[in-house]
């Protein structure tokens, strides 16, 4: 980047900044783009001065990754930085000038591609103008502050007290896995990933359950993982694994408190869902979370599965991110 783009930038940045502080008090103070391929995304406002620029990077997944469980094998991501005054109409000329930029990427029709934008929730000026580019709303980042209430056995608000060892549902007992545990939390894993399918590009690879089994190993590997099954007569019908702050240093940036814990997986089987046995996995975290004074846990959910928003909800989560996506990458408009 050359020393007046880098200008550019850092101006930019700077009143985003201070817009998104406004907007919501708990995305990060300080707006950072990651490494791009070098395409010029300036848009200029009407003063000649910039209004908004973007960061492009081509993402390939590596084989054997977890995130290709996640979408497309190949993403082109935007990281724009809309300052204004007319945030629509400088997001809508920013998107315009990366769609031309997709188009002449090889490779950038293939249908296991997408152009991916993360935008802040609650900004909703940028709303219209990807949903006029051909964007769809598929996945949200949430976020619950420590502190707030937790939901605990029976449903109860305030307390999230159950007994250890118990569950909402008698019949259910609550443990903490451990590294002999890590065939089952593949397994439901994997029902997340299939569940998941159905409202998103989640895709089951050949290696997906290889990358799973990587990921529940790292977090099995704990003395007290964060990770939890529910048992009915010794058949696991629950689980909810979660990456302390040492491993979730990734998603940190995405918002203003540190250190941060991500909720990973949370899966309770059809069959055996309302209950409360969801909500008592959740409050086992959110003790854990609180004992060891961690401030936010995050946690991604897919946009239009039904269940996820008032459940994440009534756990105290709201949205922080939303992951808008055209697929594939030159299906932007």
């Amino acid at each position: 980047m050359s020393a007046a783009a880098g200008g550019t930038a850092t101006s930019v940045i700077a009143q985003v900044t201070r817009r998104w502080q406004v907007i919501d008090p708990l995305l990060p103070l300080a707006v950072t783009a990651p490494p791009g391929c070098d395409a010029s995304l300036v848009v200029a406002g009407p003063d000649g001065q910039p209004a908004a620029t973007g960061s492009c990077e081509h993402w390939v997944g590596p084989p054997g990754s977890m995130d290709l469980a996640w979408g497309a094998a190949r993403r082109f991501q935007l990281t724009p930085q809309v300052a204004g005054p007319d945030v629509t109409d400088a997001l809508d000329r920013l998107l315009s000038l990366w769609r031309d930029h997709l188009a002449e990427q090889p490779h950038s029709d293939d249908q296991d591609t997408a152009a991916v934008v993360t935008w802040p929730s609650r900004d909703i000026a940028g709303v219209a103008a990807l949903l006029r580019h051909g964007f769809a709303p598929l996945a949200v980042v949430a976020a619950r502050p420590t502190g707030r209430p937790l939901t605990g056995s029976a449903g109860m608000a305030g307390t999230g007290a159950t007994a250890p060892g118990a569950a909402a549902d008698d019949g259910v007992q609550i443990r903490r896995a451990g590294q002999a545990d890590i065939d089952t939390v593949v397994r439901l894993g994997l029902e997340v990933v299939r569940f998941d399918a159905h409202f998103s590009d989640t895709v089951e690879r050949p290696d997906t359950a290889d990358a799973l089994r990587g990921e529940a190993a790292g977090l099995l590997y704990e003395s007290e993982p964060w990770t939890w099954l529910a048992e009915r007569d010794g058949t696991a019908i629950g689980m909810l694994a979660a990456e302390r702050p040492e491993s979730a240093g990734w998603i940190a940036p995405m918002t203003r408190l540190a250190p941060v814990a991500y909720l990973f997986l949370m899966v309770v089987l059809p069959g055996e869902r309302g209950r409360g046995i969801g909500a008592d996995l959740v409050a086992r975290l959110h003790r854990d979370v609180e004992a060891v004074g961690v401030p936010i846990t995050l946690l991604h959910y897919e946009q239009v599965n039904p269940l996820s928003a008032p459940f994440w909800s009534q756990q105290g989560y709201r949205p922080l991110w939303t992951t808008w996506e055209a697929r594939p990458a030159q299906a932007v408009r």
